[in-house]
């Protein structure tokens, strides 16, 4: 499986999905079931391969904005959301992480979406009897320009507009809760 193939998986399932996580769960494992092995261990490594190249400071920056604050734990979910979204989403988003700003995230839960990233280890534990090894080890560091949590609104104006509610009496002090905390 090429990397082509790969996206052609993942589209497929984000558009089979309507946007809803758990059946993208649900879709992508029913795919992998039915790959060969050896396309079952080159699609986890496409995988991989986008996860490792999406951990950078300014895609975590924007994933802080959206989300009102992001632990790593977190960012990994995000991170495997944006790939269920598809290879032209995610491009964009490596590109030019304000990108983003023009998707709607119903909930905080479809922001980051803890599953997804998961199916297709356990794929390979059914069919594989085991979680094949990483070609290529993970970062220790995310790559590109770390930021400060106190400014990084000022870095992704479009998403802090977007996601961000500032206090009119002290416009200095902007809540790091996105809209639908408020609710």
């Amino acid at each position: 499986m090429n990397k082509d193939e790969f996206w052609q998986i993942i589209e497929a399932v984000h558009d089979e999905s309507d946007g809803n996580m758990d059946r993208k769960c649900e879709l992508l494992k029913n795919r992998l079931l039915k790959l060969k092995d050896q396309d079952l261990r080159d699609f986890i490594r496409h995988f991989d391969s986008a996860d490792a190249f999406a951990y950078t400071w300014p895609l975590w920056g924007a994933a802080y904005v959206m989300h009102g604050g992001c632990s790593d734990d977190s960012f990994s979910d995000f991170r495997a959301t944006l790939i269920s979204l598809g290879r032209k989403i995610y491009e964009a988003a490596l590109a030019d992480p304000e990108s983003l700003a023009n998707l709607d995230f119903e909930y905080d839960e479809d922001l980051c979406y803890e599953g997804f990233q998961y199916v297709k280890y356990d794929v390979a534990e059914e069919k594989l009897g085991d979680i094949p090894d990483r070609d290529i080890p993970f970062p220790d560091e995310p790559s590109g320009e770390e930021w400060d949590e106190e400014n990084v609104d000022n870095l992704y104006p479009l998403l802090a507009a977007k996601y961000s509610v500032i206090d009119s009496e002290n416009s200095a002090t902007a809540s790091k809760k996105p809209w639908w905390k408020f609710w």
